[in-house]
């Protein structure tokens, strides 16, 4: 296993018990049995490597799957494409809500990670996008409404998926949140296309 490798390995397990606010580049370079200097070889600061983190260690397929997006654009089925969109991202919320929620009791660690996240166009709102830039192609190609907004589809979208993903973090009787994620993500679709599909 690479260094690069053993370090993104020790970071995930670090950000996931300690949330992103309370894991240090020392601590995580000690749990992958680094020094901090060679931490730093290979990531720019904590943020470069809590996106890399996101990126190649959630086991969602959403970042892999956002960017093959528009490729698919008026082709294939679009119900099956958006369900797979709404499964990966249920379970990429559910896995990124825990490392990242503790950022924002800090107040000057939060501004500093979403200036790092602008500097490299990346952040939660680059899913939103991607998937508003394919729901837009959609809507040409004829497959959703013409007077359908493809950024409102997918902030409901995603909101949904988000809110699941909070929610199963709380457990309690009767909670959709618990459901099997395929079966959640393909009732948001069936609903969300229920008031955007061409008539």
């Amino acid at each position: 296993m690479s260094t690069r490798d053993r370090i993104l390995d020790a970071a995930h397990q670090v950000m996931a018990e300690r949330g992103l606010a309370r894991a240090t580049t020392k601590e995580i370079a000690r749990a992958a049995g680094y020094s901090e200097a060679t931490l730093y070889k290979h990531f720019r600061d904590k943020t470069d490597l809590f996106v890399a983190v996101l990126s190649e260690r959630a086991p969602s397929a959403l970042p892999a799957l956002m960017a093959g997006l528009p490729q698919r654009a008026g082709s294939g089925d679009l119900a099956a494409t958006l369900e797979e969109v709404a499964s990966a991202a249920i379970a990429f919320y559910t896995e990124a809500f825990p490392m990242s929620a503790s950022i924002f009791s800090e107040p000057d660690l939060l501004e500093a990670h979403r200036a790092a996240l602008r500097e490299r166009g990346a952040g939660p709102g680059a899913i939103s996008h991607a998937l508003a830039a394919y729901l837009e192609a959609e809507r040409r190609a004829g497959r959703l409404a013409p007077g359908a907004d493809p950024a409102s589809l997918a902030d409901l979208l995603l909101g949904a998926c988000f809110q699941h993903a909070f929610l199963s973090h709380f457990p309690g009787p009767r909670d959709r949140a618990r459901e099997p994620r395929r079966r959640l993500a393909r009732d948001l679709v069936a609903a969300l296309l229920a008031g955007a599909a061409p008539h």
